[in-house]
């Protein structure tokens, strides 16, 4: 007996459907993509239960004849390409052949499409043609995909939730405006709408209708080409970093990639001014010869292969760069290559004055479970003067103190905020003026599911619209004044915790948010009695050392120290 069998056109469909499709939004996404290709400049995606009970897709493109509706849902039927060549010229979405027999194997699909002429009605269920008959449409394709895996009860049952589901569609589509911003895209859910662009070819327009004005208002446009590559897009101000790095978008020849390089260098290019777990709202753009790059690597098409990636990293870091240091948002410095940030020895122009003296931190490191029961040395400190607006300068019997103002501010106010939240302290306070604040649509789904967090810490919000949100009243420890960007910042804590959480790590994230806003900036003067405050505050703190980011607050110099430098010690 044979032990090889040629399999069936339906069980290779299926083994193919598992490469193709996994979830609604790979069906999303295959589907969408052929409208793009087919040239729509309307694009409607409707979704019932977050498209697992169906998905229908509607577009003005090209639409198809009898014969091309029926052989689109034969295997590796393709207009894309012809010939082997045509691998390396690849500018369509799509071009497998493989999306639509994959998917119509594997669930119910009515498809209804029209070149403008007559139009055709093609209907397979588990990839029997079931009817084919004429049908009256306009210009354009209507495809329907209901009761997905239906016949697949193994995949039907690693579906994720609807919500899940949903957000992925979600993030997909947003993604996929940004980079077909001519485009006017509608994401529905259960007649809700999600997503809704324009279609205006004007990626700042498109960035601001998926992200908000706030966004949109702090975001600079970047551009720059070499040889081999052009790059345009816009990057956000240090002031609109998120959580996530979900919002930095990369797209190479109008098709959204991820690539790890890519990203890394991006968020590298920030380097002076944002903390490591912070990242920066970007829409990249890359065009290129086709030749440089390999999407055909994966089916989904996302993953991506450079040829000269060294210099398309050179050209994204210093454009960025130059594009924050334009905007004033960071130190001026000399960037040539993304290799400049390396620490470099500075050659010393002057005599060596000071010999192996060290700098004594009074404690180097924060610990996140704060040993209570160690007591707190009550030191005894005289505020004598403020040194470039940021750093205290104290002394007692013993030596000399340098206290950074705002990160021993910064320690009190976590201290007490971190003491509210772990107390479930609910004391709250009306706002004035209700704060609005945008989401996006995906980080909306993700807040929608999550928004009991808030509302247990004490804040009033409703639903305002679409994607976007109204605070009423907050925790009375939230400082007046910077309401809008501390709640945000809270808000986008809460959207990235994952769905099983500490609550200990949690409140001091969210404390440590509300510090930083609440406490003294550097480079702000502060009265000799203001100082006295801070310090006398400081040292009732549970760790007077560090402020919640873990650097220090205060370091010292002994008498010794300083006798030792100006070579007093050993002989009067």
């Amino acid at each position: 007996m044979n032990k090889i069998n040629i399999l069936s056109e339906d069980l290779a469909n299926k083994i193919a459907a598992g490469e193709v499709v996994e979830r609604v939004g790979n069906v999303v996404k295959e589907l969408v993509e052929n409208s793009i290709d087919a040239g729509a400049k309307t694009i409607e995606i409707k979704l019932e239960d977050s498209g697992t009970k169906s998905i229908k897709i509607l577009d003005d493109g090209s639409g198809m004849n009898k014969i091309d509706a029926k052989n689109a849902f034969l295997r590796h039927a393709t207009s894309k390409i012809k010939t082997d060549d045509d691998l390396f010229f690849i500018s369509s979405l799509g071009f497998r052949g493989e999306a639509i027999p994959s998917i119509a194997s594997v669930s119910k699909v009515t498809l209804i499409t029209s070149t403008g002429e007559e139009g055709t009605k093609i209907v397979v269920n588990g990839g029997k043609f079931i009817e084919e008959t004429k049908a009256p449409a306009r210009k354009g394709t209507m495809i329907e995909v209901r009761d997905l895996f239906y016949n697949t009860p193994a995949r039907l049952k690693y579906l994720k939730s609807d919500n899940s589901e949903l957000a992925n569609v979600t993030n997909y589509v947003e993604k996929l405006s940004l980079a077909k911003e001519n485009i006017s895209f509608t994401l529905i859910n259960n007649d809700k709408v999600i997503i809704k662009t324009s279609g205006s070819n004007n990626l700042l327009k498109t960035i601001h209708e998926l992200y908000g004005i706030e966004v949109s208002k702090n975001m600079m446009e970047v551009k720059g080409e070499n040889n081999d590559y052009s790059i345009y897009g816009y990057v956000g101000s240090p002031s609109v970093l998120r959580s996530s790095r979900n919002y930095l978008t990369t797209i190479v020849n109008d098709r959204v990639v991820k690539n790890y390089d890519l990203n890394k260098i991006i968020n590298d290019a920030y380097f002076t001014y944002k903390p490591d777990n912070k990242f920066p709202i970007v829409v990249l753009k890359i065009e290129t010869d086709p030749t440089l790059i390999d999407v055909n690597i994966h089916p989904t098409k996302q993953d991506i292969k450079f040829s000269k990636i060294n210099e398309l990293e050179d050209l994204i870091f210093e454009n960025i760069r130059n594009t924050l240091y334009k905007e004033n948002l960071i130190p001026k410095v000399e960037v040539k290559t993304k290799d400049t940030y390396k620490k470099k020895e500075i050659k010393k122009e002057y005599p060596e004055i000071i010999n192996n003296t060290e700098v004594n931190e009074v404690q180097e490191e924060f610990n996140f479970t704060e040993d209570k029961n160690n007591e707190v040395k009550q030191l005894e400190l005289y505020p004598i003067g403020l040194v470039f607006g940021t750093y205290i300068v104290a002394q007692n019997e013993e030596g000399m103190y340098l206290i950074d103002h705002h990160a021993a501010h910064e320690r009190i106010n976590y201290e007490k905020i971190l003491n509210n939240l772990n107390n479930n302290e609910k004391n709250i306070i009306d706002m004035l003026v209700p704060l609005t604040i945008e989401l996006s649509p995906s980080d909306y789904l993700i807040f929608n599911e999550k928004k009991d967090i808030l509302i247990d810490m004490g804040f009033n919000l409703e639903e305002f619209g679409i994607n976007t949100i109204v605070i009423k009243s907050h925790p009375i420890w939230l400082l007046e004044g910077y309401e809008d960007e501390t709640i945000r910042g809270i808000i986008d804590i809460v959207i990235s915790l994952p769905k099983e959480f500490d609550y200990v790590k949690f409140n001091h994230s969210i404390a440590a948010e509300a510090a930083c806003k609440k406490s003294v900036k550097g480079n702000t003067s502060i009265t000799i009695s203001e100082m006295e405050n801070i310090i006398k505050d400081l040292f009732k703190c549970d760790n007077p050392y560090n402020c919640p980011h873990g650097r220090p607050t205060i370091i010292t110099f002994t008498l010794y120290e300083l006798e030792k430098m100006f070579k007093r010690t050993g002989s009067s």
